[in-house]
């Protein structure tokens, strides 16, 4: 096993640990992780608090522990639709607040459970020496943050504050006493009361809000700005820095059910097969314009800098498996090789009368990246090619079949099959209403040096339309069920829910996203393919039980290629 596949298997162990512990305190059954964010069914929570999520790379198990009974505790005492009316709109002044009703619920650690009350104390001990250590605590901004953290906590606690960085608080916290003591006192005192301890808290946020904003110009603060937008946005960094990998930087597909899908006898309906289609994208583009897109995806290529050799190695050894491949022999201990017994006669001293069996990594599996051509993803084209030709290339280098599948509409508004509609009188929850077209860029069969041209098709603006992402999903499977290797993967590309304007008009919203999460879900169940979601700029998890959110603007050199491969550990496991 690879060091990668360890480390994503021992994450895996840790986050259903937490979730169970999580599940028996808070009570809650439909409590599980999915891409390292907590759901409760298919809807994401909330982050709650930057210290309830430590790094597998840098924290230790108690670290876990602690946050998971951070986060039970706030989802058993804390009533989440007071939290949201009594929340503040401005985003520095609702961070304090959502961090405050942390400390709170965290104080509500039952005295007869000494391991919870040391777990968050040590969790919390934790992420405020990683926060003062990475330098944070060098700006004023950070400090000023920094010290309201440890002197709230401690007073909701009862406790005293962090023993190693007490020194450095004591400035700020004389500053901090005649603006925030009333209050300060409030919180330990209406601890079990939410909504007036929420006073207290909503009169510290804005206190220490307007103090932020006012801090902008402190010449130690190396990364101020003179606007109140850049303050706030240097706060936030303060965060992204500390733990990036659990900013909420994306947005979460939006993913609800459909009454008329529900309501239907039938299930998901199709109102016309006639006009879709399945094209070989090479052929839907001139050879002479097919030409100038290869070019520019190559220069791209280039300029991104990817060491295509190593990212092969990688993908050799998460998906190769051994397999036999005969024997060797002359070996001093192993097997008894019949065929040197004679050896034995001869010389009596000779040992290598053994032999053991070989075993060599083989790959037998087919990867298939399904790219939503929708519109909205015209404006990440060039960033999708240019991932997908490099995925394929090194898939190829490391004997591993792939496929480069897209899926968009044939015209906009449901063309054709939205006429027939109407002519018919338009009958009610008529389902999909749309011209289907589904696109191959690279089959199974065709070796990337053939596919290049095709993939480079990828840049067509004018095949990006609409998207009806559950049919495609059961398409790509169905491609990927037919092949004869013994894995299947598939990794769909996306930055948004499926989208079909006249498909919705005529259903309701959620009908194309109600029904590829039931695709998906009985896919997942089947257990033949395993699927996984890359959000381009979107948490998808909604959709799929495993996904992971890229940024492609902000990604360099290999960065979103380990992301992926680290997608890919996770499947299956």
């Amino acid at each position: 096993m690879s060091d990668l596949q360890q480390r994503i298997r021992q994450e895996q162990r840790i986050a259903e640990l937490c979730a169970a512990a999580i599940r028996a305190v808070s009570g809650e059954r439909d409590l599980h992780f999915r891409g390292r964010r907590l759901h409760r069914g298919n809807a994401p929570l909330p982050w709650f608090a930057p210290h309830l999520h430590p790094s597998p790379d840098t924290d230790d198990f108690d670290s876990f522990r602690g946050a998971a009974d951070g986060i039970a505790l706030r989802l058993s005492a804390s009533d989440s639709e007071l939290h949201a009316r009594l929340k503040p709109e401005p985003a520095v002044e609702r961070f304090i607040f959502d961090m405050l009703e942390q400390f709170r619920c965290e104080s509500m650690a039952p005295p007869s459970m000494p391991g919870m009350v040391r777990n968050l104390r040590h969790r919390h001990a934790q992420w405020s020496l990683a926060f003062h250590h990475s330098g944070m605590t060098d700006t004023a901004k950070g400090l000023l943050l920094y010290t309201v953290a440890q002197i709230c906590r401690a007073r909701v606690h009862g406790e005293q504050v962090l023993e190693e960085t007490e020194d450095m608080l004591e400035a700020t916290r004389f500053a901090l006493s005649p603006l925030i003591g009333h209050a300060l006192a409030g919180l330990r005192r209406d601890r079990t009361d939410q909504a007036a301890f929420a006073v207290h808290a909503l009169s510290i946020a804005g206190t220490v809000a307007g103090m932020l904003d006012d801090a902008g110009d402190d010449p130690r603060d190396a990364s101020s700005s003179e606007t109140e937008s850049d303050n706030q946005r240097q706060l936030f960094s303060l965060i992204a820095e500390m733990d990036r990998e659990f900013e909420e930087a994306f947005a979460v597909a939006d993913a609800g059910r459909s009454k008329v899908l529900d309501d239907a006898a039938g299930g998901y309906r199709v109102f016309t097969t006639t006009y879709d289609r399945e094209h070989e994208a090479a052929t839907l583009a001139r050879k002479a314009v097919l030409v100038g897109y290869r070019e520019q995806l190559d220069r791209r290529i280039a300029a991104q800098g990817v060491n295509v050799a190593r990212l092969a190695r990688e993908l050799r050894a998460l998906l190769a498996e051994p397999a036999r491949d005969g024997w060797d022999g002359g070996q001093e201990e192993g097997s008894i090789d019949g065929r040197r017994l004679a050896q034995l006669i001869a010389s009596p001293t000779e040992r290598r009368l053994f032999r053991r069996e070989r075993h060599e990594p083989v790959a037998d599996c087919c990867v298939t990246f399904l790219i939503d051509c929708s519109g909205s993803m015209k404006a990440h084209a060039e960033s999708v090619a240019m991932l997908v030709d490099v995925f394929a290339r090194a898939l190829e280098q490391a004997s591993v079949t792939s496929e480069v599948l897209g899926f968009t509409t044939g015209a906009w508004n449901g063309g054709r099959a939205m006429r027939d509609w109407q002519r018919a009188g338009k009958p009610p929850h008529p389902g999909r209403l749309s011209e289907r077209c589904h696109l191959v860029f690279k089959s199974g069969e065709t070796p990337w040096r053939r596919a290049r041209p095709s993939i480079s098709a990828l840049l067509k603006a004018d095949l990006f339309r609409e998207g009806i992402d559950g049919e495609a999903v059961d398409w790509a499977c169905a491609r990927l069920l037919s092949r004869a290797e013994e894995r299947k993967l598939l990794l769909v590309i996306s930055d948004g829910s499926p989208m079909d304007s006249a498909t919705q008009l005529a259903n309701d919203t959620h009908y194309l996203d109600h029904h590829l999460r039931e695709v998906v879900s009985r896919h997942e169940q089947a257990g033949q393919v395993e699927i996984g979601a890359i959000g381009v700029g979107l948490d998808l998890s909604p959709y799929y039980l495993h996904s992971q959110v890229i940024d492609q603007a902000a990604s360099t050199g290999n960065q979103v290629f380990r992301e992926i491969v680290g997608l890919m550990a996770r499947l299956g496991r």
